[in-house]
C-alpha cells in the first residue's frame, strides 16, 4: 500500500493544547458548537502493508465555521465553542474516529482537515483531508501539488449518515 501524501503542517498547529482536546470537536468544555454541518471522520492507521498501527495518536485541527483557528496568529477570533483540536489513541485495530464539522473555507484556501499521525515520540505524518467535490480545491495550491495520485489519497466524500455526515479517511504510513 503506498503511505498517505505528506503536506504542511500549516501554520496553526497549537502552540498549546487546549484544556479539552478529546474526540468530540463541537463540544468544547461545557459549550456547544451549532455552527455549520456535523461531520463523523474516521478510518483506520495502518502501515504499508495493511496492518493496524496499534498505539498510533491521531489528531485533527481546522478552523470553525467562519474560517478562524484558535492560534495566536488569527487573532483571537475562533468561536469558543469549537474546540478547533482533537487527539485520540487507537487500539489495537486502528480505527480512530473524530466528530466535527464540515470543513469551512478560509481566505485563500479550499476546506480541510490537517491530520497528524504519531506513535510514541515519532510523527509518522501530518497531512491535509479534503472534502471531494468541493469547488474550491482545483484553486487551492496546495491540493494541487499533489497531482492526481495524492490528490486522491487525502479526497474523501463527506456523505450524509444518521448523525450529520460521514468521512472515511483511511491513513497508511511508514512505520
Amino acid at each position: 500500500m503506498q503511505p498517505t501524501p505528506s503536506q504542511t503542517e500549516g501554520p496553526f498547529y497549537p502552540e498549546r493544547l487546549p484544556a479539552d482536546h478529546d474526540f468530540d470537536l463541537l463540544r468544547n468544555g461545557q459549550a456547544d458548537y451549532t455552527a455549520g454541518q456535523t461531520a463523523w471522520v474516521e478510518g483506520v492507521v495502518t502501515d504499508t502493508l495493511g496492518v493496524p498501527v496499534a498505539g498510533a495518536e491521531v489528531e485533527i485541527w481546522q478552523c470553525d465555521q467562519q474560517g478562524h483557528y484558535h492560534h495566536p496568529r488569527d487573532g483571537g477570533l475562533a468561536d469558543p465553542a469549537f474546540q478547533g483540536f482533537g487527539r485520540v489513541t487507537v487500539g489495537k485495530d486502528g480505527r480512530y474516529r473524530f466528530r466535527t464539522l464540515r470543513p469551512a473555507k478560509y481566505t485563500g484556501r479550499t476546506p480541510h482537515i490537517h491530520v497528524k499521525v504519531r506513535l510514541g515520540n515519532t510523527d509518522l505524518l501530518t497531512t491535509q483531508l479534503y472534502v471531494a467535490g468541493d469547488p474550491g480545491n482545483a484553486s487551492d495550491s496546495i491540493w494541487r501539488r499533489l497531482g492526481t495520485q495524492g490528490q486522491s489519497a487525502v479526497t474523501v466524500p463527506f456523505a450524509q449518515w444518521s448523525d450529520g455526515l460521514r468521512a472515511v479517511f483511511p491513513i497508511v504510513v511508514k512505520v
